[in-house]
């Protein structure tokens, strides 16, 4: 009996010293904070995903929102590693309030307008806004409504200042970001409106090109914050989704590459 109880415990303990030795420890990650503006969404997703499966040790927190809240938010003491926005102008104003340490242009964008499927005004190309009765922009503050009033500005010389006076007369809302925008399309509540050539991408949507004579390019800037927590992580954030394989994910969602 007593040899039965020994032989036991010896397999007790070889068991155990098995289990320890198998055990694998957990890996230690750092978490990389990222601001990004809400064109970036889809893409920043897939990116992150992808950035995370070669670099096991980063978990990649992404927020999205229009740039202009975003930049509010870094300037009142948000913990944040990087930020990417839709324009230079706001990843300049933090340069300047030396709240961003280094920053470059990785992607860009066009604006286009866009209407429901059913298009029930008959708008198939730009200058058709004529007939348009509810059309939707972003504020004057967020990126898509800058680019979409300097479009405007430049049709004034094309389409003159009637069509330019039209459109604007029959502005019914301006949301403080593309894809508040593109919903008042995507719900019925508006007849037309400016948005990046990345979120006509949906169903439900026509995508109708603006005249590349008047047309603006939208640069994306992605810029690392002077205090990061994890400076090394995020610059290596930056540099995957500047490398071919970012790039190409980047041109898979409608980006296009600074080189074109």
């Amino acid at each position: 009996m007593a040899a039965i109880a020994q032989l036991f415990s010896l397999l007790s303990a070889l068991l155990l010293t098995s289990c320890a030795n198998n055990s694998t420890p957990a890996i230690q990650t750092k978490p990389v904070v990222i601001y990004a503006a809400s064109s970036l969404t889809e893409v920043f997703a897939e990116l992150s995903e992808d950035f995370e499966h070669s670099h096991p040790n980063v978990d990649v927190q992404l927020t999205f929102a229009g740039s202009q809240v975003l930049r509010l938010q870094i300037e009142q003491g948000a913990t944040v590693d990087l930020f990417a926005s839709a324009n230079t102008d706001h990843i300049q104003a933090l340069v300047d309030a030396q709240l961003i340490a280094t920053s470059q242009v990785f992607t860009e964008n066009e604006i286009v307008v866009i209407v429901p499927s059913q298009n029930p005004n008959n708008i198939v190309d730009f200058d058709d806004l004529s007939t348009a009765s509810r059309i939707v922009i972003g504020t004057k503050n967020s990126p898509i409504g800058a680019y979409t009033h300097a479009v405007l500005e430049s049709a004034r010389n094309q389409f003159g200042d009637p069509f330019v006076a039209h459109i604007r007369a029959h502005i019914v809302s301006e949301e403080s970001n593309t894809r508040l925008v593109r919903t008042k399309i995507a719900l019925g509540e508006a007849d037309a409106a400016f948005v990046y050539k990345t979120d006509a991408i949906a169903d439900g949507l026509r995508s109708i090109p603006i005249p590349e004579s008047i047309n603006v390019r939208a640069q994306y800037p992605i810029g690392t914050i002077a205090n990061a927590s994890h400076p090394v992580e995020a610059a290596a954030f930056v540099d995957f989704i500047s490398s071919q394989q970012g790039r190409r994910v980047l041109q898979q969602h409608g980006f296009r590459s600074v080189q074109e």
